[in-house]
């Protein structure tokens, strides 16, 4: 990616205490927060689009509220966005919307499986995925990733001995991965999706960091891959990452296999989670149709970041970072500092002041790794990433 300098700003400090962002809320991160670098919760300490604040802006000056319909320029901006951007042509038809993407993984397991089924996931992943299953009474189906050499990769063959099992119905798809930043290649996806289709597994992508891909990867939407691997799966959308409207957007779900289409939208109905939010819409619209030149701009900043912690990093040799391909979301490897899950969140909270997302969140293959997310001004990036030097360089001294 050409970066000829930004267009738009990203360096302006914005106190996100003024509001209740959950990022910095105590529930959070606890009492006596303040001085820790909130840098957990996945979303970016960047203003929203102009784009999306004018849009905004114009809904609010209209001053009337009322029930709404899905605007008409909503659909087919997402669709123009997603033929545009990633290659993949859609029948607006096969859209549905959900209030947000852990909704739609939910109604997605309701409907499409018993109590009972397994769903697989592949760890360390999204450390919601495994609340959806517990709470909606599914059995947990591991499909570890593999970290070779620096990389992580999808373990075909245990895929197939799982997705076997017959009550194996399931499998929630992260693509981009969240937190080890895999943007999976075509070829990894067709061959999960040939297992899948051997074995009656219905792929469920969560597909919400899509539009976070660095250079040299390509987000390849997985239903984009053919006919038959679109016919089996459920795609989840949303802007709510790529623009940071985390807070006023809703998701989508692209389904075009007719009768599973049907059962999620009557699902949506029973559950009456199908109204429209006003702000939402205009958000949304705004976004898919304007919102390209501020994506770029982000994208560039957030690869300066990441080639910021890989500089940074070499003189942290204990400290290791798995590349990312994608997101704004680093995987941070402390093995090598010897601590157990437990202290390593003690010494990054106490020693380094950072407030991290602990990496056994993500499943057991999490443990000694932190999730980091580089989505804030590149001066504070670089700052705390002073105290972790210290912070390590203290520890390694005393030992």
């Amino acid at each position: 990616m050409a970066n000829t300098g930004p267009k738009f700003l990203f360096d302006e400090d914005i106190d996100r205490r003024s509001v209740p962002a959950l990022k910095v809320h105590p529930m959070v991160l606890g009492e006596n927060s303040e001085n820790l670098f909130a840098a957990g919760v996945a979303d970016m300490d960047f203003k929203a689009p102009p784009v999306v604040l004018e849009a905004l802006q114009k809904r609010l000056d209209h001053g009337v509220f009322g029930y709404e319909a899905v605007p008409e320029g909503l659909f087919p901006a997402l669709s123009r966005w997603l033929s545009v951007r990633h290659g993949w042509s859609i029948n607006q038809d096969h859209i549905l919307r959900a209030p947000n993407i852990l909704n739609a993984l939910a109604i997605a397991a309701s409907v499409f499986t018993k109590q009972g089924d397994g769903i697989i996931v592949q760890p360390p992943v999204f450390f919601d995925f495994f609340d959806i299953l517990r709470e909606n009474h599914r059995k947990l189906v591991a499909n570890p990733l593999i970290l070779q050499d620096g990389r992580y990769r999808m373990d075909f063959e245990d895929l197939e001995r799982k997705a076997s099992e017959p009550r194996t119905k399931m499998i929630y798809l992260c693509n981009p991965h969240n937190p080890v930043g895999r943007v999976w290649t075509g070829d990894e996806l067709r061959t999960l999706g040939d297992i899948c289709a051997r074995h009656g597994v219905l792929v469920v992508a969560d597909e919400i960091h899509g539009d976070i891909t660095f250079s040299d990867h390509t987000y390849t939407p997985f239903a984009s891959l053919g006919a038959n691997y679109a016919d089996n799966s459920v795609t989840c959308l949303s802007p709510a990452k790529s623009f940071y409207i985390a807070a006023c957007c809703s998701a989508f779900t692209v389904i075009s296999n007719d009768d599973r289409r049907k059962a999620f939208q009557a699902e949506n109905s029973r559950l009456t989670v199908n109204k429209n939010n006003a702000f939402a819409s205009a958000a949304m619209e705004a976004a898919y149709s304007d919102g390209a030149a501020w994506l770029d701009d982000v994208l560039g900043y957030l690869e300066r970041n990441v080639d910021l912690v890989r500089h940074r990093l070499n003189d942290i040799s204990e400290v290791q970072m798995i590349e990312p391909e994608g997101t704004f979301l680093v995987w941070l490897d402390f093995r090598a500092l010897g601590f157990t899950p437990e202290d390593l969140t003690v010494f990054l909270r106490e020693k380094a002041r950072w407030a991290v997302t602990r990496g056994q969140a993500f499943g057991p293959e999490g443990e000694g790794f932190a999730r980091l997310n580089i989505a804030c001004r590149y001066a504070r990036l670089s700052a705390e990433l002073d105290n972790l030097e210290n912070a390590v360089t203290g520890k390694l001294s005393k030992s």
